[in-house]
């Protein structure tokens, strides 16, 4: 008996230290987002990524960023960004179960990946802590720090941070760099046109940046453009 009493407190420590890691990872999130909703990030893990990427290439590389705060970013980028990539973003509370069914759905028919179903508080999540990987534990701590960012931050401070750390092209990140690197212009007075174009570019923003003539950008950014007098905005 005494073996197995051995064995049963060994796994009960090692349970015990797997979960003490678990609580400090998830507060350590937790710090992070509520500090955050005071203060802009300087960067995040995606943009972290790319520059060791972009380094690789040439020591002397920098990603292009530059904040802007919520009211200097162009009503028409907000409502082309929700309209694209999340339109019940103000009722959801972090995840758009229908969104979901639709994309599992369609991955289905296409036998592959090729729709996420991932709201703009579920990218965000990604965005700021997590690697591009695809895997079960990747997915589950992106839905525990979604949750974490729906009940700390309102719904205004997620999408200012969004649309100041998302990428937008090789080493462009949020609306102020993205409006200033493909039209010359400042986030602030973004048209219409221009601002469906730069949501149209989110799923593959490195692609489009060297495709920018693509017929399906085209025709993607006019569907959005249609769209977005109906986007609600906080």
């Amino acid at each position: 008996m005494k073996p197995l009493r051995s064995i049963a407190k060994a796994l009960a420590w090692a349970f015990a230290g797997l979960l003490l890691a678990f609580v400090i990872v998830q507060t350590w999130y937790v710090l992070h987002i509520a500090y955050w909703t005071q203060f802009n990030p300087r960067r995040t893990s995606i943009m972290e990524a790319r520059l060791e990427d972009l380094r690789a290439r040439n020591p002397k590389a920098d990603v292009r960023h530059q904040w802007v705060d919520y009211d200097r970013i162009s009503i028409n980028l907000k409502r082309a960004v929700i309209a694209a990539e999340d339109a019940k973003f103000i009722d959801h509370e972090g995840f758009d179960w229908e969104g979901i069914q639709r994309a599992l759905e369609k991955n289905q028919r296409r036998g592959k990946i090729v729709a996420g179903g991932s709201t703009i508080s579920q990218q965000l999540a990604k965005n700021l802590f997590l690697s591009g990987e695809r895997s079960l534990l990747r997915k589950g701590q992106e839905a525990l720090i979604t949750v974490m960012l729906e009940a700390i931050m309102g719904k205004r401070r997620i999408l200012e941070i969004y649309l100041n750390v998302a990428e937008w092209g090789d080493g462009v990140f949020g609306a102020e760099a993205a409006a200033r690197h493909y039209f010359g212009t400042s986030a602030q007075a973004l048209t219409p046109w221009q601002a469906a174009r730069l949501a149209a570019m989110l799923p593959r923003p490195r692609y489009y940046d060297r495709n920018r003539g693509s017929a399906y950008l085209d025709r993607y950014s006019e569907r959005i453009l249609a769209r977005m007098p109906s986007a609600q905005v906080p």
